[in-house]
C-alpha cells in the first residue's frame, strides 16, 4: 500500500466524502470504460487527444526521439538525498529557521521561541513567487508561502499535535504564513539578503483587509472584525499566483483543520459542513485550546475569514494585504492570472479536493499598464464560473451570480456575498463536474492552453466515472487541457482534452497512457504545481509519488511536437519530501523549488534524512533550491 504523505493528509476528503450527483452532473455520466476502452476514448469525442499505449519500455536511461530536453534523466529510486539531472547542481537559497530579519537569531531547534520565529523563515514551504525589481536582472522578492506546520518533525521528543504546550503552538503559528525574501544574484548565483528593508514575516495574525462582494457582509462579523471588512492574518497558504502589476497572491487552501468545537451546530453550520469543518476534541492543529479565535463554540464565523485568495505586496513593507471576495471561497491551490486579448483579467482556480470542482474569473474592467490603482480593482469587480465537462469535449463556464438559475433566497442565497463565502454549494446548484482534486491550474505562455493538475481520486467509484475522469480508483491522477476558441479566455465555452493518464505504465490499474516512446525514468503519478519554460514546455512537481523504492520530485515534457507528454525526470528528492511552487528566473538560468517536509513519516528524534544540513544537531528542514546547469546556460535547453 502506498505511503500517505502528509499533503495527502493536509488535502483531506471530509467534506465531499457524501459525493454529490446532482441531475445536471448525470447528464454527462458516461458508461464504464475497461483498459480497452480508454485508448477509444479520445477517438470518440471528436477534439480530443488520442492518447497511444507505452510501448516496451526501456530499463536503460533512453534517448527520447524529438524531445527538446536534452538533460540525462534521474534514475528511480528513494534515498535520503536530494538529486537533479546529470549537468545540474541544486544549491539550498533558504531553509526553515533561516534569519530574514535583523532581529533574528540564527536557528537552534532545541531554543526556539515565537519570537525568534517571528524574524525567521518559516516551516514547510510551498508556492514561490518570485518577483524581479523593475528595471533590474540582479535583484528579485521572493515571496514563499508556508503550508503548514509538524510538531513531531520540528520539537525534541516530536510531540503529538494534542501534546504541544502553548509556547510550541506559538511557534506553529509563528511558522505559517509567508516570507518575503529579497534576493540579489552575485557570479550568477542568488542569495538572500538578510536584514533587507524588504524583508517580512506574514503570519495568522497580520492585520489584513477584505474587499469585493463579500466585504462588510454580516457573515464576517467576528470579535476582531466587528463591521465585517478587517480580517487578521492567513494560514493553510498552499499555491498562488502573480499580477501583472507586481504584486503576489496566495491561495488558503486546507482550512478545515484549525478549529475547535461544535461545527455542526451555530449560524454556519451548512458551511463548515460543506467545507470539511467537523467537531472534533483532537483536531490537526490546537490553536483553539489556548485562542478563543480558533474555537467554534466561542467564534463560529472564523472560518469565514479564511479560504480566499491573499494579494500582498512585496515592496511595500508597510502594506495591508488584502483578501479578494470576488474570487470565491474554497480550498485554494493556486490562482493563474492572464490578460485576456480584450485586456480583461482573466483567473483560473482549481479547489483541491477529492470531487471539487475547476473555477474561473474574468474582470469587469481592463487592464492598462502603469495604471496601478486601476489595475488593483480588477480583483474586486468581475463574474466567477464554475466548469461543466461535456462528453463531447465541450466544457461551459456557469457564472456564480446572485438571482441567476438557482442562486436565490429559496436556495439560501440572498445577496452575491452568500455566494461567494458559499461558492461550493453555488457551484453544486449549477451542475459544475466534480473532478479528481484539481491543483495547479496554468496557461501555456506559447501555446495558450490551459493546463489543469488533477492530482488524484481514489474514492471515485465505477457509476462516477465520466469522459473527464475516466478511471475508478484513480490513485495517479491526470493532466487535462483547456482550450478557449480564439484564445478568448473569457468567452462561454471551450474544448478539453486529456493530455495523459499518469500512473506506472506496468500496472494493470489504474491505466496509465503515455505516448510511445517513454523511459523507465519518465512515467510518474499525483501531479501537483506546475509551470512552463520560454519555450513552452511544461514542469511539472508531484505529490504522492512515493511509492516503496519511490520518490517525489519534478518531471519536464514537451507540450507539442512529436514529443508532446512524454515526460522525463529532472529531480528526485529525498525521503518523504513532497516536490512545490516550481519557477524560473526571467532568464531562465535558474530553477526554483520548494522542497516540503523532508523527512515525513518519521521524527525529530529519529529522522529518516537529516537533508539538507546532514548534522546530527539539526533535524530534516524544509527549504527552497536554486538549481543551475554546470554551464550557467538555460535550464532544460
Amino acid at each position: 500500500m502506498r505511503k500517505q504523505s502528509s499533503r495527502d493528509c493536509c488535502s483531506d476528503d471530509r467534506a465531499s466524502d457524501r459525493v454529490r450527483i446532482n441531475p445536471a452532473l448525470e447528464r454527462i455520466i458516461a458508461q464504464r470504460f475497461s483498459r480497452r476502452d480508454i485508448l477509444k476514448l479520445a477517438a470518440g469525442l471528436g477534439g480530443l487527444t488520442l492518447l497511444r499505449p507505452v510501448a516496451a519500455m526501456s530499463r536503460d536511461r533512453a534517448e527520447i526521439s524529438g524531445s527538446t530536453l536534452t538533460f540525462p534523466e534521474v534514475r528511480r529510486g528513494a534515498d535520503a538525498n536530494l538529486h537533479v539531472a546529470e549537468g545540474y547542481r541544486a544549491e539550498v537559497l533558504i531553509r526553515w529557521g533561516d534569519p530574514i530579519l535583523s532581529e533574528s537569531m540564527p536557528f537552534d531547534p532545541l531554543r526556539q521561541s515565537a519570537a525568534s520565529q517571528s524574524a525567521s523563515f518559516g516551516y514547510n514551504n510551498d508556492f514561490l513567487g518570485f518577483v524581479p525589481f523593475p528595471g533590474q536582472d540582479h535583484r528579485a522578492m521572493l515571496l514563499v508561502n508556508h503550508e503548514f506546520t509538524q510538531g513531531a518533525m520540528m520539537f525534541p521528543g516530536s510531540p503529538a499535535a494534542k501534546d504541544l504546550s502553548k509556547e510550541q503552538v506559538d511557534i506553529e503559528i509563528a511558522a505559517h504564513g509567508a516570507s518575503l525574501v529579497e534576493l540579489e544574484r552575485e557570479s550568477g548565483r542568488w542569495k538572500v539578503c538578510r536584514g533587507s528593508i524588504f524583508n517580512r514575516r506574514i503570519s495568522p495574525w497580520t492585520p489584513m483587509r477584505f474587499d469585493g462582494p463579500a466585504a462588510g457582509s454580516a457573515r464576517l462579523h467576528t470579535p476582531y472584525s466587528k463591521s465585517g471588512y478587517a480580517s487578521q492574518g492567513t494560514y493553510a497558504n498552499c499555491g498562488g499566483g502573480l499580477t501583472p502589476w507586481g504584486t503576489v497572491l496566495s491561495a488558503e487552501e486546507n482550512i478545515h483543520f484549525y478549529f475547535y468545537g461544535s461545527a455542526e451546530a451555530g449560524v454556519e453550520a451548512e458551511n463548515h459542513s460543506r467545507l470539511g469543518i467537523q467537531s472534533t476534541e483532537d483536531p490537526r492543529f490546537h490553536w483553539g485550546r489556548f485562542y478563543e479565535r480558533w474555537n467554534l463554540d466561542k467564534n463560529p464565523r472564523e472560518p469565514l475569514h479564511v479560504g480566499w485568495i491573499v494579494e500582498i505586496d512585496p515592496f511595500d513593507p508597510e502594506s495591508i494585504p488584502v483578501k479578494h471576495t470576488a474570487l470565491g471561497r474554497f480550498k485554494h491551490e493556486a490562482c493563474s492570472l492572464h490578460i485576456n486579448r480584450d485586456g480583461r483579467l482573466v483567473v483560473f482556480l482549481g479547489d483541491d479536493q477529492y470531487f471539487e470542482y475547476i473555477y474561473r474569473y474574468v474582470s469587469n474592467g481592463c487592464f492598462k499598464p502603469n495604471d496601478c490603482e486601476n489595475n488593483r480593482q480588477l480583483l474586486r469587480v468581475g463574474v466567477l464560473s464554475v466548469a461543466e465537462f461535456k462528453d463531447d469535449g465541450a466544457l461551459i463556464w456557469h457564472p456564480l451570480e446572485y438571482g441567476r438559475g438557482p442562486l436565490t433566497a429559496t436556495n439560501g442565497f440572498h445577496c452575491q456575498a452568500d455566494v461567494l463565502i458559499d461558492t461550493r454549494k453555488a457551484a453544486d446548484l449549477v451542475g459544475a463536474t466534480p473532478m479528481d482534486r484539481p491543483e495547479d491550474v496554468e496557461v501555456n505562455p506559447m501555446s495558450g492552453e490551459v493546463f489543469v493538475m488533477l492530482t488524484k481520486n481514489p474514492k471515485r467509484g465505477a457509476s462516477q466515472v465520466n469522459r473527464a475522469n475516466p478511471r475508478a480508483g484513480n490513485t495517479a491522477g491526470h493532466i487535462v487541457t483547456l482550450k478557449a476558441p480564439d484564445k478568448d479566455y473569457a468567452f462561454s465555452e471551450f474544448r478539453w482534452e486529456i493530455f495523459l493518464l499518469a500512473g506506472d505504465p506496468d500496472e494493470r490499474e489504474p491505466a496509465s497512457r503515455y505516448p510511445a516512446g517513454l523511459a523507465r525514468e519518465g512515467w510518474f503519478q499525483n501531479p501537483d504545481n506546475c509551470t512552463f519554460d520560454r519555450e513552452g514546455r511544461l514542469w511539472l512537481a508531484t505529490d504522492g509519488n512515493q511509492e516503496p523504492g519511490e520518490a517525489d520530485g519534478v518531471w519536464a515534457c514537451d507540450t507539442d511536437g512529436p514529443a508532446r507528454a512524454i515526460t522525463r525526470r529532472f529531480i528526485r528528492l529525498p525521503f518523504g519530501a513532497e516536490a512545490t511552487g516550481p519557477c524560473f528566473s526571467p532568464d531562465h538560468q535558474t530553477f526554483f523549488l520548494s522542497v516540503q517536509h523532508p523527512g515525513d513519516g518519521s521524527s525529530f528524534d529519529d529522522p529518516s534524512t537529516r537533508w539538507p544540513d546532514f548534522d546530527s544537531a539539526l533535524p530534516p528542514r524544509p527549504a527552497v533550491i536554486a538549481v543551475y546547469r554546470d554551464d550557467n546556460g538555460v535550464v532544460g535547453s
